[in-house]
């Protein structure tokens, strides 16, 4: 039995001043993997090359244990980008029409207890809509044809922490069925934080690290050093210096702190783990 829902292998796109480079994750069954990274560092274009919206120059895509230009897949998906694709004089009884043709597997009954969870009026077109309410239809609409993945590209981007909690609630009532997954890029990592199993950053159009959420939290750490101090290179991910001091991010905070005893041992956020990645050097060396 095949225990990824997404397998991407050395994928590769090349465009003018760009290019994403080998890039290889997964997305297990019943996980959330949260997918990171500064703006422009590949994380739509790798999306919209598993979705087959893009042709790859290599590599490989398996979209539910079948390549991703089987156009069975497409069934079995519920995709939202960071805007609501649909036409703005169209109500959600609209939609309703249109995606129960779209979708064998359309189920009415789920659409509208989920509008009215979410407090969404059949009857008034989409431009009346704010845009958290837009983006929780958008959802409502991914999730109404039952998916067994979920791809999200910067869904909770601008919404206010009420409606992102909410959409962050939807995603963990969607994965009560082990069978599915989501896949949730994003540049707030807070919100990958509260919920991913897994974390990929991608910078550059290169796959950093692919790692157990809890694993980086748990273990890694920011060392916080007076600019006598000296860390060996081995002991450390990446280095940055601040106006005082220099920070280096570890792997293993405890460790770090008991042989640099003089140094601070911090826990690392989601976001301190990325930004030193962007903008520390990889190089550890004074």
């Amino acid at each position: 039995m095949d225990e990824n829902n997404i397998l991407v292998q050395n994928l590769c796109k090349r465009f003018d001043g760009f290019a994403l480079d080998n890039v290889s994750f997964c997305v297990p069954k019943g996980r959330i993997v949260g997918f990171i990274g500064e703006n422009g560092a590949g994380k739509s274009t790798t999306i919209h090359l598993i979705l087959n919206e893009l042709q790859k120059d290599a590599g490989t895509v398996e979209v539910l244990g079948r390549d991703h230009t089987d156009p069975t897949v497409k069934n079995e998906i519920g995709v939202v980008f960071d805007a609501c694709n649909f036409h703005e004089v169209f109500t959600a009884r609209d939609m309703e029409r249109v995606l129960s043709g779209v979708y064998s597997t359309w189920d009415s009954a789920l659409f509208r207890s989920c509008l009215e969870r979410f407090q969404i009026p059949r009857h008034k077109a989409v431009r009346t809509f704010s845009k958290g309410m837009k983006m929780k239809f958008s959802i409502v609409c991914a999730l109404a044809h039952h998916p067994r993945l979920l791809i999200l590209d910067e869904a909770t981007a601008g919404l206010d922490p009420v409606v992102r909690d909410e959409i962050l609630d939807l995603l963990l009532d969607f994965l009560q069925d082990e069978d599915h997954s989501v896949f949730f890029s994003s540049h707030i990592t807070s919100d990958i934080q509260k919920i991913a199993d897994y974390v990929v950053l991608i910078h550059r159009g290169k796959i950093i690290f692919e790692e157990e959420k809890d694993t980086l939290l748990d273990r890694y750490g920011i060392l916080r050093c007076s600019r006598g101090t000296v860390v060996q290179p081995e002991d450390c991910i990446v280095r940055r210096e601040t106006g005082v001091s220099v920070e280096y991010l570890v792997r293993d905070r405890a460790a770090a702190g008991k042989k640099y005893p003089k140094a601070v041992s911090d826990a690392a956020s989601l976001e301190d783990i990325m930004l030193f990645y962007i903008k520390g050097d990889m190089s550890c060396e004074d």
